[in-house]
């Protein structure tokens, strides 16, 4: 359909080379966008990328620090030369340090906040730009349910995630003159790395998901394709500063 067709638009997935971001990145390629896995680990971007192609996509590993301003404005720079133009920015890199926040160190939650959070504002103010030449873009921020819920060991991730709703909101408004659509996903209980050290971590963590998500079973990085091609193509032109949450029901299940 016209309307999920990604023909011609080039995205970039920050932590893309597993879990979500490699999912959604799955999602665009296969709906026809060039994909820039933007990461640090530059042998998993290398294998995520030889998956893309293997899709029929073309793609494109950049090693980033999401945190550090000039690395993203050399990733934004890097795509734009390489893959022609910027349509799509989905900012999925992310991070968790679990700890009591009488525990947490200020060190920790900078660290949080500035994986989370500070790196979505740095990649969307560099991705602006190329946008706004080319007339258009999607905006895509992962937000997690903890947006929603709070958590004993989750205040930092917690509060850096709400903030990510707020930011989304705000650019959404600001940028709607400018013809880009920004808008949260928000992930229930997905099988990733760092929900499998949550599990390590959190006794009885597992029975307790699966009780209350009416989807019976955690997520897992192919049930973010679908939103992925969605947000970022022309049938969510009048959708802006959402925040959608994906996650089996697991929020609505009182």
């Amino acid at each position: 359909m016209k309307r999920f067709d990604l023909s011609g638009k080039v995205a970039i997935v920050t932590g893309g080379n597993g879990g979500i971001g490699l999912g959604m990145a799955r999602g665009l390629a296969q709906a026809g966008a060039a994909v820039a896995i933007a990461a640090r680990n530059a042998a998993k971007s290398a294998q995520a990328v030889k998956e893309l192609e293997a899709l029929g996509g073309r793609a494109l590993a950049v090693q980033v620090d999401v945190a550090d301003e000039a690395s993203v404005h050399a990733m934004v720079r890097t795509v734009a030369e390489k893959l022609g133009r910027l349509d799509i920015l989905v900012n999925n890199a992310g991070t968790n340090i679990r700890k009591p926040p009488q525990d947490l160190s200020a060190a920790d939650w900078h660290a949080v906040m500035d994986t989370n959070l500070t790196s979505a504002f740095l990649c969307c103010k560099a991705a602006y730009p190329e946008m706004k030449k080319a007339g258009a873009g999607k905006i895509l921020n992962n937000g997690s349910m903890m947006s929603i819920f709070g958590g004993s060991l989750q205040s930092a991730y917690a509060a850096s995630k709400g903030g990510m709703v707020q930011l989304t909101k705000s650019l959404a408004v600001a940028w709607a003159k400018d013809n880009i659509q920004v808008n949260c996903f928000l992930p229930g209980w997905v099988d990733t790395e760092l929900t499998q050290g949550a599990r390590k971590a959190i006794p009885g963590l597992n029975e307790k998901v699966l009780a209350r998500c009416p989807a019976g079973r955690w997520g897992s990085g192919e049930d973010f394709a679908g939103i992925a091609v969605f947000l970022a193509g022309p049938a969510s032109d009048f959708i802006t500063g959402t925040a959608i949450p994906v996650d089996g029901g697991y929020s609505v299940n009182g």
